[in-house]
């Protein structure tokens, strides 16, 4: 029964027909307080859900005070991890919130963030593991934000990196799976290749035009990439509706970039 759970619930975040997703990450009021594009979150999410979001993506604040009762409908992820950019170790990540209570606020999928490579990986590949059992009990899809960060680890833009961390994520239980985008189409396969669950990009450091956005997440679906999990390049735009509905273009519309642009 559990693994209709899961099935059911996935559809709510990736489209039943393209089999991808455009998912909004807003849980950087956490670790960033309330930043540009999120002081008012319910506004945020009604222009992003207007563009055409499959999903937005936050701690227990967006479900009680930012998520539903308006609008279009989007799906919810319950992020469960959390530190702050105030504590001595901002990548020191804990698990601040249950799948339960996720459950009762009427998630849709959950996540957890693990820096692979930390001084804490242990720690956080743990709560990974504890997670996904019992997101496998009940049903509740989880997506793993998989980042190789750490002394050893000289670019977690760089593909060997990349490719270990979004296998752990697979590994250890995770239905889906967030990493950085490895900057070009040709090494970012070597990710999807070994990743047996669906992976989405992050959307990086903040860019400078939607054309390179666009860009970017057409390189990344040409070789097997399933969406983005974009957060400041999408709710800190000038017109993130237009931007999510370009991004639906792309990644729902089969779009090429000029296309989607011109469209």
């Amino acid at each position: 029964m559990s693994e209709i759970g899961k099935s059911v619930r996935m559809e709510r975040i990736f489209d039943r027909n393209t089999g991808n997703a455009i998912i909004i990450p807003m849980d950087h009021g956490v670790s960033a307080g309330p930043i540009k594009g999120l002081i008012d979150m319910p506004a945020t999410v009604n222009k992003v859900a207007e563009g055409g979001a499959n999903a937005v993506l936050g701690h227990m604040g967006l479900a009680k005070h930012g998520h539903r009762g308006y609008g279009r409908d989007v799906g919810l992820i319950i992020h469960l991890s959390g530190s702050t950019s105030l504590g001595p170790d901002p990548n020191h990540k804990v698990l601040v919130t249950t799948m339960e209570e996720a459950i009762k606020v009427g998630a849709d999928a959950v996540s957890v963030h693990i820096n692979v490579g930390a001084e804490d990986e242990a720690e956080m590949l743990k709560d990974l593991g504890f997670v996904a059992k019992k997101c496998d009990e009940w049903g509740m899809p989880l997506l793993a934000m998989m980042y190789p960060r750490g002394a050893k680890v000289p670019s977690e833009h760089d593909v060997e990196y990349v490719k270990h961390a979004a296998r752990i994520g697979a590994e250890l239980g995770a239905d889906i799976v967030k990493t950085s985008y490895t900057g070009d189409p040709e090494s970012f396969k070597e990710v999807i290749d070994g990743c047996p669950v669906p992976v989405v990009i992050a959307g990086g450091p903040q860019m400078d035009t939607e054309r390179e956005i666009l860009q970017m997440v057409s390189d990344a679906l040409s070789v097997g990439c399933k969406g983005v999990a974009m957060g400041r390049n999408v709710f800190q735009a000038d017109n993130p509706t237009r931007l999510v509905n370009l991004l639906s273009k792309v990644i729902h519309g089969e779009m090429t970039v000029d296309e989607a642009l011109e469209d």
